[in-house]
């Protein structure tokens, strides 16, 4: 009896978690990620490390660095770029700032390490914005880049 109804605790377990998620929305996932394949990662990602985002703005393509991090965060270091956009990754999507955010230009998405910029890029790229890219390790990787040589 105890053998049959441990069965039963796991299968139920095992039924519940695999039908916890969203199936529709596993399919659009599923479907966005397809272009992923090993080799093309970083390409399909769109990362950009920060030495070519400072070889853009040094050769004056017309780029915007739009940082997610927190006001707080932005409050201590802030960017001064003038073709910058300032929203904390929980306003991004919201329309009025959706508004905000060009089409006809490269969009860089920055933060202080890369992993909200990128999760904020691909969900941008998700749902229409080809032109979004992410900024490959964030501010952090891009001071360690810039110095006298490296900086305009």
């Amino acid at each position: 009896m105890k053998k049959y109804v441990f069965l039963m605790l796991a299968a139920f377990l095992v039924s519940g978690t695999a039908l916890a998620y969203d199936e529709s929305l596993a399919k659009t996932y599923e479907q966005f990620f397809a272009p992923f394949e090993e080799k093309q990662v970083v390409k399909a990602l769109h990362l950009l490390p920060p030495d070519k985002v400072v070889e853009a703005i040094k050769k004056g393509e017309e780029i915007v660095l739009l940082d997610v991090r927190t006001k707080q965060e932005q409050s201590i270091v802030g960017l001064t770029y003038r073709n910058s956009l300032s929203m904390p990754m929980n306003e991004v999507f919201k329309p009025e700032n959706l508004a905000k955010i060009p089409t006809d230009k490269r969009v860089i998405v920055t933060c202080k390490s890369g992993v909200r910029a990128t999760v904020i890029s691909l969900a941008l790229q998700n749902i229409g914005f080809d032109n979004v890219y992410a900024m490959k390790g964030g501010l952090t990787a891009l001071m360690k880049y810039l110095s006298p040589k490296t900086a305009f």
